[in-house]
Order: C-alpha cells, then sequence, then structure tokens
C-alpha cells in the first residue's frame, strides 16, 4: 500500500507546519495503521461505510471530515473522537487564551437562535448538536452546554482554532452564558 508522504514533504501552514486537516489525517492514518487496517480492509470491515478513497482523502487531508463522520469513524475503530484528533504539543504564545474565555463547564449554546441561522459554521453546530441531544436524550431546552473538549473537536471539523471558532459563534449570536 502507498502512503503518502510525510509531513515534512506537505505543503505548509503560516507556522511551517503541516495543516490541522493534514494532522487530523495522519492522526487517521496512525490509528488505522495501529489497528492493523488497510484502507480496503476498513471499506470491506464497514460495508461500505467509509470508501477507501474516501478514507485515503481524509487521511491526505484533502478532504475535511464532518463531525458526524469522525464521530461515526471513532465507533468503527473503538476509540473515543479526541483520539482521532492529532496530539497537539506546546501552543504558540495566546493559544491557550480560548480555555480561558471559556467557565469550566464549557460552552452555552442557545439552540434558539441556532435553528435560525444558515452559516456553514452554524449547521456543522447544529449537527454536533443533535448528536449530543442524541447521547443525552435531551431534547427540549433552550439551552445545552458543549464541553471545552467538544469545542476543540468542532474547532478541528472546521479547520479552525477554538478561539477563531468562539469569535465565530459570538459573531453568529450564539454564546450564551449558562445558568
Amino acid at each position: 500500500m502507498l502512503e503518502s508522504a510525510p509531513p515534512s514533504a506537505r505543503s505548509e501552514g503560516s507556522w511551517g507546519m503541516a495543516s490541522y486537516a493534514e494532522q487530523v489525517g495522519e492522526r487517521l492514518r496512525n490509528v488505522r495503521v495501529q489497528k492493523g487496517l488497510s484502507l480496503h480492509d476498513v471499506e470491506l470491515q464497514s460495508d461500505g461505510e467509509f470508501k477507501a478513497s474516501v478514507l485515503g482523502a481524509y487521511e491526505r487531508g484533502e478532504r475535511s471530515i464532518s463531525v458526524n463522520r469522525l464521530q461515526r469513524l471513532a465507533m468503527f475503530y473503538g476509540v473515543r473522537v479526541d483520539g482521532l484528533l492529532p496530539r497537539i504539543g506546546p501552543q504558540p504564545t495566546g493559544s491557550a487564551a480560548w480555555a480561558m474565555t471559556l467557565p469550566d463547564e464549557g460552552l452555552c449554546i442557545d439552540l434558539q437562535a441556532l435553528a435560525l441561522r444558515r452559516e456553514p459554521e452554524a449547521r456543522a453546530l447544529e449537527q454536533f448538536v443533535t448528536i449530543l441531544q442524541m447521547q443525552r436524550g435531551d431534547y427540549g431546552g433552550k439551552m445545552l452546554t458543549i464541553r471545552r473538549e467538544d469545542v476543540r473537536v468542532l474547532a478541528a471539523v472546521l479547520d479552525r482554532s477554538p478561539e477563531e471558532l468562539l469569535a465565530r459563534l459570538s459573531e453568529l449570536g450564539l454564546r450564551r452564558r449558562a445558568g
């Protein structure tokens, strides 16, 4: 099986690193290889849910993976969703600040305001919220709290930093104070 080029040979982002999509792809590939699976094995064992060509595009960072697909792939591999995200070392100055902008309980989303938005970030957030509501059995609230770790996952899927995502959600009027 032919694997893609090492990170040093790939296109580089603004800080001389592979893009976040490429980093996610590397993590997807690492988990698959650790499970002893080829791309073709995944396609066969998932009954075609994960096509080898599409999974390969995710792994090369050529295609972004949705929150739903990331969750389904995590279930297929038997790992947590954050297990499919890259391990991130020391951050550039100020990047830890996003965590300071969230209370310990996480991010509170106004579900009524979310239902009225049509922007791509809002649509992705709505899909993510639907998954959380199903997992929690919580369908009737006007607000939903998302954990810090979930904000990181959502930011990764949208190819943004957590602080960029939080700023955008504020712009869209979707963030609320808990309580």
